[in-house]
C-alpha cells in the first residue's frame, strides 16, 4: 500500500482539475452555487455507456445541472425487478423521474461498444462467473433476434445488436411503474439514440418506423422542433 497523501501535481487528473478551476469555474461558479442551494432540475435523464469515448455531457454540450446521467456497461436498462438487491440504474431512474420529475428519458448507445461485443461473442455460461457476463446477459433476447436473422452478415451483427440494445432498453424503461405513470400523464417522453464514435453523427430512434435516423436529416430536425 502506498503512503502518499496526494497524487503528484502532474498527474493527468490533477492537472485536468487545475485547468477546469482556471478556465471554467469562474464562469460556472454562480450557476453551481445556485444549484447547491436550490437543488437540481435537469431537462433530461440520459442512460449512457461507461465508454470513455461517448460522454453525453460533451455530446449534448450540457452545462452543470442540465442532464442527469446514468452510465453503465452498454447503456442497458434492466427489467423492473423489485427484489431487494442492488439495482443502481433502476434506482437512478426512479430518483430522476419520480423524485426530480425529469421530463425526458433518453437511452444513448454508441458504435463500437465493448459490452455489446461481449454479449455477441462471449455470451455463454463461462462468462457469467464475473460481473460483466451476467450484466451483458441482459442482451440475450436482443442477441437472439440479431443472430437469428439469415439475411444479416456476421460483419453487420455488431451494429445491429447495438441498435437492438437501445430498442430493448427503451422497451424495458417503459415497464417501470413510475415511467408508465409519468408517460400516461404526459409528464415524460422516452427516446433512444445511437452515437457513431467515428463520424460524430447521432442517430435518433424513430419510434414510428423503429429505425435509427441521422439527426442531421431535414425530416428528423423538423420532427424535433
Amino acid at each position: 500500500m502506498t503512503n502518499r497523501r496526494f497524487p503528484d501535481k502532474h498527474h493527468p487528473l490533477i492537472a485536468g482539475y487545475h485547468r477546469w478551476r482556471e478556465r471554467h469555474w469562474p464562469e460556472e461558479a454562480a450557476t453551481r452555487q445556485r444549484l447547491a442551494t436550490q437543488g437540481q432540475s435537469p431537462m433530461a435523464v440520459v442512460v449512457a455507456c461507461a465508454d470513455s469515448r461517448a460522454d453525453p455531457g460533451i455530446l449534448f454540450d450540457a452545462g452543470p445541472g442540465e442532464i442527469f446521467v446514468l452510465r453503465n456497461v452498454a447503456a442497458l436498462i434492466p427489467p423492473p425487478e423489485a427484489d431487494g438487491f442492488h439495482h443502481g440504474t433502476s434506482a437512478g431512474l426512479e430518483f430522476a423521474i419520480a423524485t426530480l420529475g425529469v421530463p425526458h428519458l433518453l437511452v444513448l448507445g454508441h458504435t463500437g461498444c465493448g459490452g455489446v461485443t461481449a454479449a455477441l461473442d462471449r455470451l455463454d455460461e463461462r462468462e457469467r462467473d464475473g460481473f460483466i457476463g451476467p450484466w451483458v446477459a441482459l442482451l440475450a433476447q436482443a442477441r437472439e433476434r440479431v443472430t437469428g436473422r439469415p439475411d444479416l452478415p456476421p460483419a453487420d451483427r455488431q451494429r445491429a445488436l447495438e441498435e437492438e440494445a437501445v430498442r430493448l432498453s427503451v422497451s424495458r424503461a417503459r415497464a417501470f411503474p413510475f415511467v408508465k405513470e409519468a408517460e400516461a400523464a404526459n409528464r415524460l417522453t422516452v427516446d433512444g439514440a445511437l452515437f457513431a464514435i467515428d463520424t460524430g453523427i447521432l442517430f435518433w430512434l424513430d419510434q414510428h418506423t423503429n429505425r435509427f435516423i441521422p439527426i442531421e436529416t431535414e425530416d428528423r430536425i423538423a420532427l424535433c422542433r
